[in-house]
């Protein structure tokens, strides 16, 4: 397979009745690693506003069983992304979702900014960092799929478009970011986290690396110190190296998808266990 033929078969497709085809393709064979960076990082950010990185931090689940919880997470939402929302495990992971985050009190407009998160972070960060830009019709595609999340998620006022997608994420961020100290715990445990996954030695590079990236509004949110010019245009000039030997490389082949290999659980996982203790004891 050539580099660029799956693209074209992405423009064969309809990016609104084949979204959620359109969205495999990118998130399992055009862009795995971009895509999981983007989407840690989605999740990363709704920390700083101080509703959502309160309630996070009180529940101590990210600050007790990081691992877990990231597992939990990424195991989910590849149930419903790989097998789509209405397939039999997607319906099964929603139901999961809903009832995970039915336990609390959580505002439509803190719900509707993190669902921008994962249309938007995506997006951008593919423009800036991945071995190609995306084409409009896969933005298309990829918010459509995010926008059958939303409804999954019995989220009302969905906005219909990325542009409405990205100014409700922009607009929310400028009103909303700020300091708590619950964000700011969660957001270090979930550094830890990141470090956690390389050798010892690398551990505190790492989440340097990741403060590199981040924005000076999101730094300023959770307290961080701005970081250098230099070091940021460094770890930027990294990943876009990255994204010129992907190119020049081969496709992925389709017998190869990219799918989670979560630590949490090394014998597999059944959908209806995943999430946190306290909800499986609040169940019973």
């Amino acid at each position: 397979m050539r580099r660029f033929d799956r693209l074209e078969r992405i423009l064969a497709l309809d990016p609104d009745r084949d979204c959620e085809e359109i969205y495999r393709l990118l998130a399992e064979y055009e862009f795995p690693w971009d895509i999981t960076k983007a989407l840690e990082f989605a999740l990363f950010r709704t920390y700083a506003v101080p509703s959502i990185g309160r309630l996070l931090d009180r529940t101590g689940e990210f600050t007790r069983r990081p691992q877990r919880r990231y597992d939990d997470t990424v195991l989910i939402l590849f149930e419903i992304f790989h097998w789509g929302v209405g397939s039999d495990r997607g319906r099964r992971a929603l139901e999961q979702l809903n009832a995970i985050h039915g336990r609390f009190r959580i505002s439509k407009d803190d719900y509707r900014y993190t669902l921008s998160t994962f249309v938007v972070t995506p997006v951008r960060w593919i423009d800036r960092f991945g071995w190609r830009r995306l084409h409009p019709r896969e933005v298309r595609a990829l918010t459509n799929t995010m926008r059958l999340l939303g409804q999954g998620m019995r989220i009302s006022a969905i906005p219909e478009t990325y542009a409405e997608f990205e100014r409700l994420f922009d607009d929310y961020e400028r009103e909303h970011f700020g300091f708590d100290p619950g964000g700011r715990r969660v957001a270090e445990a979930t550094l830890r986290l990141f470090g956690s996954w390389y050798p010892r030695l690398l551990s505190p590079a790492v989440a340097h690396a990741a403060r590199l990236l981040m924005e000076p509004h999101l730094l300023a949110a959770f307290g961080f110190p701005q970081v250098g010019e230099a070091g940021r245009r460094a770890a930027e000039l990294a990943l876009r190296l990255r994204a010129h030997l992907v190119r020049v490389g081969p496709a992925r082949p389709d017998s190869r998808p990219v799918a989670p290999t979560p630590l949490s659980y090394p014998n597999g996982y059944e959908i209806e266990k995943l999430g946190p203790d306290s909800f499986h004891r609040h169940q019973c």
